[in-house]
């Protein structure tokens, strides 16, 4: 039978565990509204979604627990909490490449937000032909009684990046991971077709946003309800936006 201090223990224990779980997953809630208002934002400003698809994971404590033994940690939280960086992840992904630096630079530029460390597999891809962009970041969360920094990883990846990146853990998985070497050759292979697939669609989406900046049309470039109310306003007389606009242009502080 359990002393009463070994049941407090317990309960602390649990209660311990529950909140670190917690962390990581308000940490991606805080994660995804980021990237929802600037997905948001940059959709309005440049009719134009960089962000294909977001995704978030916690991850399970099995896989806590193995990377632990890989890593040969001590059996306490704030181990894991320090040396494991990729429990809370979420994906983005995006149409193009320059479109993951774009969003990259975006997320960087957020001041609450404390960029640790960049991995850019894009520029180097790995051994077996993987390419995405990681940030390491840690964002601030407040609980109910502390505010804290928790660790989250972002991957940012294109369509065809992230089609080879699952298919190639599902054959990893399901050979255990003692994948035969003919099929690395062939993983190899199948990863340099789709980055080559990623250059041809970047190179045709910019000749399509070429032909298109020469053939529009300047009546039809203001067609959005904003730009309406926008015209409406600066036209109304003794209009204050029109006048401050004008004050600031003769008067630069």
């Amino acid at each position: 039978m359990k002393t009463e201090l070994e049941v407090n223990t317990l309960k602390s224990f649990q209660t311990e565990l529950t909140r670190f779980f917690l962390a990581y997953k308000f940490a991606l809630q805080e994660v995804e509204t980021k990237i929802n208002i600037l997905q948001e934002e940059f959709k309005l400003i440049h009719e134009y979604n960089p962000i294909e698809h977001i995704s978030t994971r916690v991850k399970s404590p099995k896989s806590i627990l193995t990377k632990m033994m890989k890593k040969e940690l001590p059996p306490s939280i704030e181990a894991v909490r320090e040396n494991i960086r990729d429990i809370a992840g979420a994906r983005i992904t995006c149409s193009f490449v320059e479109d993951i630096y774009k969003v990259s630079a975006m997320l960087q530029a957020q001041h609450d937000m404390e960029v640790v460390e960049v991995k850019d597999y894009i520029a180097n891809p790995k051994e077996n032909g993987y390419q995405s962009l990681h940030l390491i970041i840690k964002i601030p969360i407040f609980m109910s009684d502390h505010m804290e920094k928790v660790y989250t990883e972002i991957q940012i990846r294109t369509i065809a990046m992230d089609f080879w990146a699952s298919l190639e853990h599902k054959i990893y998985y399901k050979y255990n991971k003692e994948v035969p070497e003919h099929i690395r050759h062939e993983l190899k292979e199948a990863a340099l077709q789709a980055a080559e697939l990623d250059r041809k669609m970047e190179r045709l989406n910019k000749e399509i946003n070429i032909l298109k900046e020469n053939e529009a049309e300047p009546s039809l470039l203001d067609s959005t309800p904003i730009a309406h109310l926008a015209k409406y306003l600066t036209e109304l007389p003794g209009n204050k936006i029109m006048d401050d606009a004008l004050f600031k242009k003769v008067n630069p502080c």
